[in-house]
């Protein structure tokens, strides 16, 4: 990378950090259960919601409470359970038809982070009804208040109730990309781990990962604050006491409990201190050829973090000596290597390959400037990455086909 451009990015990066003191940030009312949400949407003169959700956890029945208590105190609710994996702008288009024509004055994202960030978007949409989503991609260009939007999560990783992200899917150019704005945060929030405990293992384990990368990102990152850095290793410490016993005993719920809560903690800590390119990077191959985002951030953190080297050898020590995993007298190099032979260590006890095939060589290239048009300049990451740097991290991935 040029010298021009790599004083651009930490410049940008410089007034973000410097900010963030003087931003919006807000963390969402967690209520304890479905009766009080229908408290607070009866006390904000709201008698119509739209639940967004998706087929597999409607057909699970694990929305049928939900709704029933709601229309027990007199609140109507239109469902929208088309989201997909990867939610699109299609499916945020259909879903903002029904709000409209249901009247709705609320919403719930009921779901993993895509039904989440599928309601995130919708409210978007009906705060700006003259915005496309694409206009929305970036920073701060949603700017106005949301209608009321309840989270409710039932896998332990996306931390999306916590954020101020909503990442979206083009449906026709499969191009995906981020909104991130303070009016995105929801406004509450329900951890019930009883949600999570039909988790299929593959689930239970990406989205896991998915949190792990969230915190590791927010800690080895330029922008942290003392904050970030306590939620990041208390979240990190929480994954690795639980993910496998949630992932071997998906009936814990003491587990599922912790990572819910670690999931919710990492989320509060990328929120201020941003992710890094392990995202940038998931983000593509998750447009590009739909791959689970958990997954892909499994698979590229180790190969991520291995290539930023030195610069973060003082960071991987403090939180492999916090979490235990060796000694405050090990130096900083063996402990990073010992951290991220850890987490490599860990997707291979939960069967998440290291590999993916889906890459094509021909796609690479395309790939890379995706991710790095993402990441720079505002992803504050330890060391800057060129575009063929981040080509070689996709080959590297990738099975060499």
């Amino acid at each position: 990378m040029n010298i021009f451009k790599k004083i651009y990015c930490r410049a940008f990066q410089s007034v973000l950090k410097l900010a963030i003191p003087l931003l919006p940030y807000r963390e969402p009312v967690l209520l304890d259960d479905y009766a009080e949400l229908a408290k607070e949407l009866l006390s904000s003169e709201c008698k119509s919601v739209l639940l967004v959700t998706d087929k597999t956890i409607r057909g699970l029945g694990l929305t049928d409470a939900l709704v029933s208590q709601l229309e027990e105190k007199g609140i109507k609710v239109a469902i929208f359970d088309e989201t997909v994996a990867n939610p699109t702008t299609d499916n945020v288009a259909k879903a903002l038809g029904l709000y409209h024509a249901f009247d709705c004055k609320a919403l719930i994202g009921f779901g993993g982070g895509s039904a989440i960030d599928c309601a995130k978007a919708v409210g978007a949409r009906v705060a700006c009804p003259k915005k496309s989503l694409m206009k929305m991609k970036g920073i701060l260009k949603v700017r106005r208040k949301l209608p009321p939007l309840c989270a409710i999560p039932t896998t332990a990783g996306t931390g999306s109730e916590t954020t101020i992200a909503s990442v979206i899917t083009d449906s026709v150019s499969r191009h995906k990309y981020a909104i991130n704005d303070f009016p995105l945060i929801p406004k509450y929030a329900i951890l019930d781990a009883n949600l999570t405990l039909g988790l299929p293992q593959f689930v239970t384990a990406t989205t896991g990962m998915d949190a792990l990368t969230h915190a590791v990102e927010a800690y080895i990152g330029k922008s942290t604050t003392k904050q970030t850095r306590q939620q990041s290793i208390m979240a990190i410490k929480l994954i690795f006491e639980n993910l496998l016993t949630a992932y071997n005993d998906g009936s814990n719920l003491k587990a599922r409990q912790n990572m819910l809560y670690a999931s919710y903690l990492a989320g509060l800590a990328f929120t201020k201190s941003y992710v890094g390119y392990v995202h940038a990077v998931a983000h593509s191959l998750g447009g590009k050829y739909n791959l689970p985002h958990g997954e892909a951030n499994a698979i590229c953190l180790p190969v991520v973090i291995k290539k930023y080297g030195r610069s973060i050898y003082k960071k991987l020590y403090k939180i492999a000596t916090q979490i235990g995993l060796c000694s405050p007298a090990t130096s900083k190099e063996v402990a990073s290597k010992i951290f991220i032979e850890s987490i490599e260590i860990l997707n291979k006890k939960m069967s998440i390959r290291d590999k993916i095939p889906e890459i094509k060589g021909r796609d690479i290239p395309e790939l890379a400037a995706t991710a790095e048009k993402e990441a720079n300049p505002l992803y504050p990451v330890p060391k800057l990455f060129t575009v063929k740097e981040l080509e070689k991290i996709y080959s590297e991935v990738s099975d060499g086909q």
